[in-house]
């Protein structure tokens, strides 16, 4: 689970190109209509700001992470502040450590700033360079989302521990229901001194993957665990996940079918679906530079 996921404004920029093949992709693809997914991205910005301020929308939506025009998915950003603009909502995109916070009021290059659209990955808002807007998301100054609470409600790799412990679940007064559901969860453990041993010796069944991590980074597979980067999980902040084998698609390349690493990512907000889009990939982890690689549609059949 990611409380911030990249990709969803690519994705329906990308269905857009996959529609214009013919009706039947149009009617196969997974809640990507143009209209539908701008209507969800406008209603969970306004439902975001309501549930806070009660009533109204925002004037001036910010759009933040560090250094912003140097991220990967910068090109998303701006996809974003068009949709926003295209519905009459003043949008702007800027880089979190310039932000001020002073007299009660978040301001970007002078302009008041009433909702932060939250793409950076100090979950926590710990760093120095995002004091400022820590101090008005802790004063309710501004509306930020995602947010430190979002995260920690829904994204901490500590919640997979729950998620996947059956006797934890039914101690809670999960429904069987419910429980069955989360039974695709693989199970999730934190590592600790008293079952670092055990880790260790079960090690090329698992992944281990780090509390705060993002994107794949610090995340390694167990039989690929030197003696150097046990220490390192040893030392805390780690999960142990379960092995479970992606599943894999074969491709065209220069000609050449090739095989390719899958996974499945749903977007959704307050349990309803707005698109769903694959990754595809080689190595250990996901990423974007396989040949052939990176996003592609869902389409069902």
């Amino acid at each position: 689970m990611n409380a911030n996921a990249g990709g969803a404004f690519l994705n329906a920029v990308l269905s857009k190109a996959q529609k214009a093949c013919c009706s039947e992709v149009d009617r196969a693809l997974i809640g990507a209509r143009d209209d539908r997914f701008e209507a969800s991205v406008i209603a969970m910005f306004t439902h975001e700001w309501r549930r806070q301020r009660g009533a109204g929308s925002p004037r001036r939506i910010a759009i933040v992470d560090d250094r912003p025009e140097e991220q990967y998915l910068y090109p998303e950003f701006v996809l974003a502040r068009q949709l926003l603009l295209k519905h009459g909502l003043e949008a702007v995109i800027g880089d979190a450590s310039t932000l001020k916070y002073e007299g009660g009021r978040l301001r970007l290059d002078g302009d008041e700033i009433d909702l932060v659209y939250n793409r950076l990955v100090d979950f926590a808002l710990d760093g120095p360079e995002h004091a400022a807007l820590r101090a008005a998301y802790q004063d309710g100054a501004v509306v930020v989302t995602p947010n430190p609470h979002n995260h920690a409600l829904f994204a901490s790799k500590r919640n997979l521990t729950l998620l996947s412990d059956p006797a934890a679940l039914e101690a809670f007064g999960l429904s069987p229901e419910l429980r069955s559901r989360l039974t695709g969860i693989p199970r999730t453990t934190l590592i600790t001194p008293d079952n670092l041993d055990a880790a260790w010796q079960s090690r090329k069944d698992m992944f281990f993957k780090p509390l705060s991590g993002h994107g794949s980074k610090a995340v390694y597979r167990g039989d690929k665990v030197t003696k150097g980067v046990w220490a390192e999980i040893a030392r805390g902040g780690y999960v142990a996940q379960s092995f479970a084998a992606p599943g894999q698609r074969m491709i065209e390349i220069d000609g050449a079918p090739a095989p390719r690493k899958m996974d499945v990512r749903l977007y959704t907000y307050d349990g309803q679906m707005l698109l769903a889009a694959a990754r595809l990939y080689q190595g250990q982890t996901t990423n974007f530079r396989t040949p052939g690689g990176g996003f592609a549609p869902v389409l069902a059949v």
